[in-house]
């Protein structure tokens, strides 16, 4: 009872840092991108994680956390693969209309839940299915506004659906199946994510803005912002990959739509950004399924322990024939689990 009570408040404690740093960074991005002109979303993600590395490396010298090796190959795939989806969701926005790329954003819940049924054979209950659509039908009123469609934004919108499932759904199954702390698994990928955004990120901005990142003025007052920008990212970054990994990717996308209401809420009271009754009625909506999704879950963790299941709901059984989207990285993530469990059994028969 004591380890579940401590895994609970740290799970809320992941929850509560996951939704204020992210709403920070979203009001602080916003004044510098709207109000200050500097457009360059994907070149600033890939400073974000640079400067997410550095810290970690940082707190990793002084012994804050132990660095865990993980094999190199399923590193170097999760981290390109993870800043690939991210530059292609900015993309989505550049090639389709807001309200299309909202839409992109809210197809992530039923895709990953598609995805985790069909390759990792979890199951979703009734109750389950019916808040995540209460939800994404309550934060679609709320944000998605004209639907554009156009052939290469709609191939972008569902390359950077799938990338981003994927990324997400192996950022858990990671976590869990190589033993790894949210800490060590963000501190060995970070690099690769922010080295394909540094690399690309010029590209893309350059693409949507028209304007070239190298060329633009910086003043201090737009320094300023980017440096606090880049702080805030460290506790977006570290308590993303928290999130997902003691709870699900699920769990961490209706976060993310709780999120896009608190924003829409703080640009309407701090920023005086139109608001309308289509607005507060979506997001009633939204909040009212997340509460469902909140509820269901709680009550089928609880008719798990009293049954004895002792798996948390975000776990899943593993299962032989592993499907050929997720087997390369199941491969590598289980070779890598054999080659630990020998080192350790080495070592134990040494003592």
């Amino acid at each position: 009872m004591g380890e579940m009570s401590s895994f609970q408040l740290g799970v809320i404690g992941a929850l509560f840092l996951s939704v204020a740093s992210s709403v920070s960074i979203v009001i602080c991005n916003k004044a510098l991108m709207s109000n200050l002109g500097f457009p360059f979303a994907t070149t600033l993600t890939s400073w974000h994680l640079m400067v997410t590395y550095c810290t970690l490396h940082a707190a990793q010298r002084f012994k804050l956390f132990e660095n865990k090796s993980i094999d190199m190959k399923t590193v170097m795939l999760f981290g390109i693969l993870n800043g690939v989806s991210i530059g292609l969701l900015n993309l989505s926005l550049g090639f389709n209309s807001i309200g299309f790329y909202q839409m992109t954003k809210l197809a992530i819940i039923p895709f990953t839940v598609l995805l985790e049924t069909l390759f990792l054979k979890k199951q979703f209950s009734q109750k389950i299915k019916l808040s995540l659509l209460v939800l994404v039908f309550g934060v679609g009123i709320a944000s998605v506004t004209d639907l554009q469609l156009n052939l290469v934004g709609t191939i972008i919108s569902l390359l950077a659906i799938a990338t981003t499932c994927v990324g997400q759904i192996l950022t858990n199954t990671i976590q869990k199946r190589l033993n790894v702390s949210s800490t060590q698994l963000l501190y060995q990928s970070a690099p690769f994510q922010a080295a394909i955004l540094f690399v690309s990120g010029p590209v893309v901005d350059q693409f949507l803005t028209k304007k070239n990142v190298f060329a633009h003025k910086y003043t201090s007052i737009v320094l300023a912002f980017i440096i606090l920008s880049c702080i805030i990212s460290v506790s977006v970054n570290f308590s993303t990959f928290l999130v997902i990994g003691k709870t699900s990717p699920v769990t961490y996308q209706v976060l993310g739509h709780l999120k896009t209401c608190l924003v829409l809420g703080f640009g309407y009271t701090l920023l005086h950004d139109p608001f309308t009754d289509r607005n507060i009625v979506g997001i009633l909506v939204a909040i009212f399924g997340m509460g469902l999704y909140s509820y269901f879950c709680t009550q089928e963790n609880k008719k798990k322990q009293s049954g004895g299941d002792l798996p948390l709901p975000s776990q899943t059984k593993d299962k032989d024939g592993t499907p050929l989207l997720l087997g390369g990285i199941k491969n590598m993530v289980h070779q890598e689990k054999d080659s630990h469990e020998v080192k350790k059994s080495a070592k134990d028969s040494l003592v």
